[in-house]
């Protein structure tokens, strides 16, 4: 097991993954997501490449708008 946090919350997950696999991990869905790695803003394009491994720490936001 592979320890991360998330939004501030440590996550165990099996093994090495990328954005688009951790968000389904930890059930959160992908639309209107900006998602920070090791405080790096990774683009949505990123989500299938980008690796999250070991100790890495993760912010995922939900946009929402309002006024």
């Amino acid at each position: 097991m592979i320890r991360i946090t998330v939004n501030g919350d440590s996550v165990e997950i099996d093994l090495p993954m990328t954005v688009e696999q951790m968000l389904e991990v930890v059930d959160v869905p992908p639309n209107y997501l900006a998602v920070e790695v090791n405080s790096e803003v990774v683009p949505r394009e990123e989500f299938t490449t980008r690796m999250i491994g070991p100790g890495d720490s993760v912010e995922v936001v939900t946009l929402v708008g309002g006024g």
